[in-house]
């Protein structure tokens, strides 16, 4: 009998749903660095932890390619992980993406993250219906990821278009302020890591 090639996507688990026994030492995992450089070592790493199981995410990235954002974003959603981001300096870009789709995030007061409309760029010879189909696809995309942002955060539209045009550095404080994020500082505070390990 043939296999279906239907994918069945599990539900994301419930941010307050007990731990199962045996899941109280997280996976940990960083993502540095320019995520279109990293993308297939991320993946790697993601797609060798269990599924469905808790880890930490430590972030400190500029960004990069959106569809390596997208990927990264995608495995920790598809595979049901129990994720929680950890902003340690930089967070901007494509980088949005996976922390966004974290279950739980966490940001310290200085913090940065960059929200900015996409942008593109393409070879000099790049011919000018190339050039049209390229903005055409843009548009449609960055339409398409803003409403993922909006779903993921969750943050509202209008907010968000706010950070986005022209483009806008907002610190952790903001973030939390806004509910996105909880806020630590490991300057001020010795308990950060049993707050992240417990959430």
């Amino acid at each position: 009998m043939p296999r279906s090639n239907t994918l069945r996507l599990k539900p994301y688990p419930d941010p307050g749903a007990a731990l199962p026994v045996g899941d109280r030492n997280p996976w940990e995992v960083s993502i540095t660095g320019e995520l279109s450089e990293k993308q297939t070592e991320l993946i790697g790493r993601l797609t060798e932890v269990p599924s469905g199981s808790r880890g930490i995410i430590w972030i400190d990235s500029c960004g990069g390619s959106v569809y390596a954002g997208l990927a990264v974003a995608s495995v920790i959603r598809i595979r049901g992980l129990m994720a929680t981001g950890v902003v340690l300096g930089e967070c901007s870009s494509a980088a949005l993406m996976p922390f966004a789709a974290c279950r739980q995030r966490f940001v310290t007061p200085l913090s940065t993250l960059l929200f900015h409309p996409m942008r593109w760029q393409s070879e000099e010879d790049v011919r000018l219906e190339e050039a049209a189909e390229w903005a055409r696809h843009f548009r449609h995309l960055e339409t398409r990821l803003d409403n993922l942002l909006v779903q993921l955060f969750p943050i509202s539209a209008e907010a968000l278009e706010k950070w986005n045009n022209p483009g806008r550095f907002v610190d952790g404080q903001e973030l939390a302020e806004s509910g996105l994020a909880e806020l630590i500082d490991p300057f001020r505070t010795d308990d950060c890591w049993k707050r992240i390990r417990s959430a």
